[in-house]
């Protein structure tokens, strides 16, 4: 298959940027980056799909997602009218997720991996919960991955908050996928031990989900996503929350913490002293009116930094383009985020990928997976390598993706998605949603 007729980003440590360029795929990998004319000339045989002017390059990566929360979209809940981010917690999360089923949660995978599709993601990091089902309920997921072909990290959030018998069962849930992604060859599937907070964790469990854990696999965890994180662990443990997570062995080249939105310079440097993982979600630290964590010290400190959504979209151009605001607008400053946001979004979530999947991802490059997709923009000012992220900021919108491949995959061409039914999809999601909102609403 080649891809070609496009304005080719690779993303390759030369930042190559190629005017008509074409990209060859073969299996599950780039065989060949070059000239549309060349790759064509060179290879007659092969399948065209014609970019027609528009813009190719690497599929997108979300290293932080809420699967789970896809069937929430326009529900109300009896009651509620939350006031801090505890509130939203249990109002809201908590109280979607005790009811959560299996089919229910398949089905928000279903639909949330059309989306990726839709929006160019090939490659998520997911943090599961789903406290009124968890045994199976990654599995679910995984195979809902399986079927539609994004590559997918997937953990369950441990956590205290329900009793013992169900820390119990997350824990389980993990240790017994994180044993199923040991044994799965494809290079699709993997796994961490999912921490839900600090503050709805005993240091018991933590010892707990150490023990269930091999040394390869790290913690997804949320760290001082709101200011109750940081208050409860000074009051109950007697030290701040990054610390805490050191002193529990969560922290680690193969861990991310996710938001640290209430952290300080002697955190970023635990976090960068143990080769710890970020992950900033913009919109959900808005909308939860948490607080701007310091994302561009965090960065510049040298913390490997990733960007997310947070379940609160699947677009990551969109999460790009409200991180670049808010961080100008939290320093009032128009000349900070114009380089720290795409390096975290094009080079970093890669980089963060690239220590999970043993094929080389993010880039369009001879021997990386083949995870490529073409969107319709066609700039009005001049485009190269060196403004091609301007173009993307101000010029592109994950809608803006027509055609979509993941691992050699083709998934969507010219928008129509390739062998899925989505209405029959989206008709069963309906369904499950209005099905889950009378559950919580009794």
């Amino acid at each position: 298959m080649i891809i070609g007729n496009g304005r080719l980003i690779t993303r390759d440590e030369n930042n190559t940027f190629i005017e008509n360029g074409a990209v060859l795929i073969e299996g599950k990998l780039i065989k060949a980056v070059g000239t549309t004319e060349q790759l064509r000339k060179d290879h007659p045989g092969e399948e065209f799909i014609d970019a027609h002017g528009g813009v190719i390059m690497p599929g997108m990566i979300n290293t932080h997602n809420h699967i789970y929360s896809a069937l929430a979209r326009g529900m109300s809940i009896n009651g509620y009218n939350p006031h801090n981010f505890i509130d939203i917690l249990d109002g809201m999360w908590w109280t979607l997720d005790r009811k959560l089923t299996l089919e229910e949660t398949r089905v928000s995978a279903e639909a949330t991996y059309i989306d990726c599709i839709k929006n160019g993601v090939t490659t998520i990091f997911d943090h599961h919960a789903s406290f009124g089902s968890i045994e199976g309920s990654l599995f679910e997921i995984a195979e809902a991955a399986k079927k539609y072909g994004i590559r997918s990290n997937l953990c369950y959030e441990v956590s205290d908050r329900d009793g013992k018998e169900k820390t119990l069962a997350s824990v389980k849930e993990n240790a017994d996928f994180i044993k199923y992604c040991q044994k799965d060859d494809s290079d699709m599937l993997k796994a961490m031990m999912g921490i839900h907070a600090s503050f709805t964790v005993s240091d018991e469990t933590f010892a707990l989900c150490r023990k269930e854990m091999p040394d390869d696999v790290g913690f997804h965890v949320h760290v001082a996503e709101g200011i109750a994180d940081l208050h409860m662990c000074l009051k109950d443990h007697g030290k701040r929350v990054v610390e805490r997570l050191m002193d529990n062995g969560v922290l680690g080249s193969k861990s991310i913490a996710v938001h640290c939105v209430h952290i300080n310079n002697a955190e970023i440097e635990m976090l960068k002293e143990t080769d710890t993982m970020v992950v900033h979600n913009p919109e959900s630290n808005m909308g939860n009116a948490v607080g701007c964590p310091p994302t561009l010290d965090i960065f510049g400190a040298g913390v490997l930094t990733g960007l997310g959504t947070d379940g609160y979209t699947n677009d990551m151009l969109e999460s790009y383009k409200v991180a670049n605001i808010l961080h100008k607008h939290n320093k009032c400053m128009p000349n900070v985020a114009w380089g720290e946001i795409p390096a975290m979004l094009f080079e970093n979530n890669a980089k963060i990928a690239n220590r999970y999947f043993k094929t080389p991802l993010g880039m369009i490059k001879e021997g990386y997976s083949a995870d490529v997709i073409v969107t319709d923009y066609n700039p009005l000012t001049p485009m190269n390598g060196s403004n091609c992220n301007s173009h993307i900021l101000f010029g592109m919108n994950g809608r803006s993706v027509v055609t979509t491949v993941a691992a050699g995959k083709l998934l969507m061409k010219d928008r129509e998605l390739i062998g899925i039914d989505e209405a029959a999809v989206m008709a069963h999601a309906r369904e499950m949603a209005a099905k889950l909102a009378k559950d919580i609403n009794g």
